[in-house]
């Protein structure tokens, strides 16, 4: 048996962190606005006649081989693909191939998109048929046993479902709404945002958690920022679906504002100096992917300026990523 599955990774527009467990319930509830892009996790899984367990990853060159499932190590190589393996435990020796197509520190989600494309292939495997939702339950709880780091969810639920989403969460969980469906205005949303990679490599759990302890703590103005970033999160929602795109950058420039102020080290100078080109050039708003600190940028753009921003953010030491937003999320194949 063979199974293929992919997953689209995201960019964020709002409200990132306040996905994490336990902080939206401190906030009463929590939005995180998104949008799933064609950055793709891939995963082919065959099964084997014997017991043994195959890993490789494709972008790493690494591989893990072990006799069984039981018998797979776990705080190694690919430590993340062994725990997700572990966990479902295939009852025949797999194979398990996978890549992730996206720079290595984007900040776009690519671990947790990968782990909700290997999540979809091993159910097919085990012909468990379980709730999709289920596989963001479970990801968040794997993926934080190998960053030792609380996690959020919007990575997952990106990758689950594609499209342009509203995340709510507290205390029943979270609740997922499509915002924008229509294909003309899927187009222009693509148009009026440009996606650049920084150069510097983001690692969203530290920031994450340096923003969660700051806020347990009281900081100076770390609980009134991030109330502020729910606000706008929710307005953000009201936007995206009124497909008010100059409210849309407004929002998101206010949002960058307020993050700043969250923890040491979410913007830089170099960054700096990359958001004020794009803005000289046209660029309305921009902002760091998911908590900040690197990896990849978004600008919201001026109508017919879309190419002055992006030479200004090539001179700048951007490099300018095409992508589409992604009409579905997890797909999975038998072969």
């Amino acid at each position: 048996m063979i199974v293929e599955a992919t997953t689209p990774t995201r960019i964020d527009f709002a409200g990132s962190t306040l996905d994490l467990y336990p902080l939206y319930l401190f906030l009463e509830g929590g939005t995180t606005d998104n949008a799933a892009i064609n950055w793709l996790s891939k995963v082919r899984i065959e099964t084997r006649d014997d017991g043994e367990i195959h890993l490789r990853s494709e972008d790493l060159k690494t591989e893990l081989v072990a006799p069984s499932v039981e018998e797979l190590p776990l705080d190694q190589d690919l430590d993340l693909v062994a725990r997700v393996v572990k966990f479902y435990a295939p009852e025949t020796g797999v194979d398990v191939i996978t890549e992730n197509t996206v720079p290595h520190g984007s900040g776009v989600g690519a671990s947790s998109s990968l782990l909700i494309a290997l999540s979809g292939a091993l159910d097919r495997i085990n012909g468990t048929d379980l709730d999709p939702k289920l596989f963001v339950e479970y990801g968040a709880n794997l993926e934080a046993q190998v960053i030792a780091i609380p996690t959020g969810k919007q990575d997952y639920v990106a990758a689950l479902y594609g499209g342009v989403n509203a995340i709510r969460f507290g205390v029943e969980g979270w609740q997922r709404e499509n915002l924008v469906a229509e294909e003309e205005k899927l187009r222009t949303l693509e148009q009026r945002i440009v996606l650049s990679f920084t150069g510097e490599s983001h690692f969203s759990g530290t920031n994450n958690w340096a923003m969660l302890k700051r806020f347990i703590e009281d900081a100076p103005n770390s609980r009134a920022c991030m109330r502020s970033i729910g606000e706008i999160a929710v307005e953000m929602r009201e936007a995206l679906q009124a497909f008010d795109l100059d409210e849309v950058a407004r929002l998101l420039g206010r949002e960058w504002e307020c993050r700043k102020q969250l923890a040491e080290g979410v913007t830089t100078p170099q960054i700096d100096n990359m958001v004020e080109a794009a803005q000289a050039a046209g660029g309305l708003a921009s902002k760091i992917m998911g908590a900040g600190g690197g990896g990849c940028m978004i600008t919201i753009v001026a109508e017919g300026r879309r190419g002055d921003v992006e030479r200004a953010l090539g001179d700048s030491g951007a490099t300018v990523m095409p992508f589409k937003i992604a009409r579905q999320g997890l797909t999975v194949t038998e072969i």
